[in-house]
This record gives C-alpha cells, sequence and structure tokens, in this order.
C-alpha cells in the first residue's frame, strides 16, 4: 500500500501520525523526536531532530537523522560509489571548502544544544564538541550530512548540499517519492532491534547477573 501523507503538511512540532510514519520509515520505534526540519513536498518527514539524550540515557550525537527510505538508500548507493573519499581529498587541498564545512561543524553543534534545550534534555558533556558524520574533517557518512543540510537548508553544509543534489537520480526536492517506499498499512513496529539498545540491554542484563 502507498505511502500516505502526513496531515501536518508543514510545521516542526511531530504529530503521532508523523512518529507512526517516521517508526515505518525506520522499521523500528522511533526514539525522542523533537522536532521534523526537513518535510516531502507532501508533508511526509525525510528528516527527524533527535534529542541529544535519549530517554534511556544513551548519548545521541546525530541530532538530524535521515529517515526516509528512499533518501537513505540513494545515500548508500553514493556512499559505495566513493564520494565520501572524493570529498575528503577536497577537504585536504581546498582551504576555503575546509573552513565553510568546519562552520558546518559549529553549526551542528549549535542546532543540537537548541534541540537540547527544547527537549529539556540538559547538558551531554559525553559530545561535547563532537557533531556528526566525520566532520569537521572528513566525510564519514552521507546520510549525517544530507540530513544535516536539508534540515539547516541550503548554504549551511557545503558537503550536505553537494550529496543532496547528487541524490538527483533518485530523489530531488520538488518530487514525493513516498509511494512504495514504507508500507503504511503495517503496524508500527514495536521493538528497538538497534545496536544502540541492544548494547545496553546486554550491560544491564550482565550487571544483574553479576549481582
Amino acid at each position: 500500500m502507498p505511502a500516505t501523507p502526513s496531515p501536518a503538511a508543514s510545521g516542526r512540532t511531530p504529530t503521532q501520525h508523523d512518529l507512526d510514519t517516521l517508526s515505518r520509515q525506520l522499521n523500528r520505534p522511533v526514539r525522542d523526536v523533537v522536532e521534523i526540519p526537513a518535510r516531502c513536498v507532501c508533508g511526509n518527514p525525510l528528516v527527524a531532530a533527535t534529542a541529544p539524550r535519549l530517554g534511556n540515557g544513551i548519548p545521541f550525537p546525530t541530532t538530524f537523522y535521515l529517515t526516509h527510505p528512499v533518501l537513505t538508500a540513494a545515500a548508500s548507493r553514493l556512499e559505495a560509489a566513493g564520494l565520501m573519499n572524493e570529498m575528503t581529498e577536497r577537504l585536504d587541498s581546498d582551504p576555503e571548502l575546509a573552513a565553510a564545512y568546519l562552520a558546518a561543524h559549529h553549526a551542528y553543534i549549535a542546532a543540537r544544544q537548541e534541540i537540547g534545550e527544547r527537549a529539556g534534555t540538559g547538558p551531554v558533556p559525553e559530545i561535547d564538541g563532537i557533531s556528526a558524520g566525520g566532520m569537521p574533517t572528513r566525510v564519514k557518512c552521507l546520510h549525517v550530512l544530507v540530513g544535516h543540510a536539508l534540515a539547516a537548508g541550503p548554504g549551511v553544509n557545503p558537503l550536505g548540499d553537494e550529496a543532496v543534489a547528487a541524490l538527483a537520480p533518485w530523489w530531488t526536492p520538488d518530487e514525493c517519492r513516498c509511494a512504495g517506499a514504507w508500507d503504511d498499512s503495517a503496524a508500527v513496529p514495536s521493538r528497538d532491534l538497534s545496536r544502540h539498545v541492544k548494547h545496553l540491554n546486554a550491560k544491564n542484563d550482565g550487571g544483574a547477573q553479576a549481582g
């Protein structure tokens, strides 16, 4: 069944429909979403802004999390094609690009602090000074850069903007690609099987057994 557009076609505050859509996009229960900073032209979420500390206590540095399956698949294709290495090499040889990427790193941290304030999570010293995606010296995750570029808008993250432009064979900002990308008729996922939660559960289970 094709994905149906969100009733919140605009606005950053997530509705329950948004949260259910995010869970279906990710195939896991969505966690600690504070805002929807980027949407498809139809209104469905593209990016989720996540609190810097999750409800289970885990620090979460990836503030702008790319969720739309079409975009995540396209970003993975670009990574496999070697775009990250090409971008990192250019950072080493282009001082102007490196300076703009450094500014994007600082912008990411500042935006995370604002999201944290709105979420009421308080300071997260474990990730102080750390952004995401390899910033500010390399590129190690295009999903992060695309998420940041879509959330912040053009002109904030130069390599994120380039990555968004490179998605054009599969997705463009002015075209909806939601149909068939996930199943709106499926039950909303209820089990979190992400590696962060698995690690935390294993740690807690080990502590309980030791006690």
